[in-house]
């Protein structure tokens, strides 16, 4: 009986604040406090210090002053694969993200220490795994952008070769995955 009525009273309690508007801010707080917690997980602890955390509407979560940028998860993907990028993969994300023409040129590193949940190593815009997109599930990698796509040349594009190999080759977001685990 006691029991029923400490749940009772904190049904009643937990109905007032979150009719009050009180409950709202403080689950907020916490879930953006989960988002910027995950988005770090993507980064070696010294990098992750300084770094700045944006989620995928380019709000800024978390100021840093070190010149990288972590991401959560996408909102389209389930389970985890957060990332941190350097300015180079900043622009690279945005041409991705608006399927336009990567200019590259540039040497650039992201870092995904969390891993990732399953990407075609064919195809840039897979949904989903098929029986000739090569699907694959990484756990921690670093990837690479090099400033001229013939630097690919002789770089394996097998996921399976137990080391670095070519993502999505032949296309204007090709780059390099470095398996770290």
């Amino acid at each position: 009986m006691r029991l029923m009525r400490i749940v009772s009273v904190s049904a009643v309690v937990v109905s007032c604040l979150a009719a009050g508007g009180l409950l709202a801010p403080a689950l907020a707080e916490h879930h953006e406090a989960a988002v910027i917690e995950q988005a770090l997980s993507a980064a070696p602890p010294e990098l992750a210090e300084g770094a700045t955390v944006m989620d995928w509407e380019g709000n800024v979560l978390k100021q840093g002053d070190n010149g990288w940028v972590c991401m959560p998860t996408p909102p389209h993907l389930q389970g985890t694969s957060p990332m941190c990028n350097d300015a180079v993969w900043m622009e690279w994300g945005d041409a991705y993200l608006n399927k336009t023409e990567y200019a590259g040129g540039k040497f650039g590193i992201s870092y995904m220490l969390a891993g990732d949940e399953g990407a075609s190593n064919i195809d840039p815009y897979a949904e989903g795994p098929t029986e000739d997109n090569q699907w694959i599930k990484e756990g921690a990698h670093l990837m690479i952008l090099v400033s001229d796509p013939a630097q690919l040349e002789g770089i394996s594009t097998d996921p399976w070769n137990g080391g670095p190999y070519v993502m999505w080759k032949d296309t204007p977001y090709a780059h390099i995955m470095v398996p770290v685990d």
